[in-house]
C-alpha cells in the first residue's frame, strides 16, 4: 500500500530499526524531507507522522526527529552590505 506521507517507508523502517540512533534518525528524515512530493507541506505530513506513530515511546529518536521538525525557528537575521561588514 502506497503511503503519501512516507511515499519510501523510510519513518516506518526507522520506528522498526531496534536501537537506530540519534543521528541515523536525521539522516534518514533528511532523505525523506527531499523526497516529499511536490505540493505537499512538507510540516503537514510530519504531523501527520507524528499522529500515527503516537503509540511509540516520547524518547524514540525518530519522534524526537520530527518534533524538533516541527519546533519554530527565527529566521535568520542578514545583515548585508556596510551594515553587515562593521557588526
Amino acid at each position: 500500500m502506497k503511503d503519501s506521507h512516507d511515499p519510501k517507508g523510510l519513518i516506518r523502517e526507522a520506528y522498526r530499526i531496534e536501537g537506530i540512533s540519534a543521528q541515523e534518525c536525521r539522516t534518514i528524515f533528511l532523505d525523506w524531507a527531499l523526497g516529499v512530493p511536490p505540493g505537499m507541506e512538507p510540516r503537514d505530513a510530519v504531523t501527520v507522522l507524528l499522529d500515527r506513530y503516537a503509540g511509540e515511546p516520547a524518547d524514540h529518536p525518530m519522534t524526537v526527529t520530527l518534533k524538533d521538525a516541527l519546533a519554530t525557528q527565527a529566521a535568520p537575521k542578514r545583515r548585508g552590505g556596510r551594515a553587515g561588514r562593521l557588526a
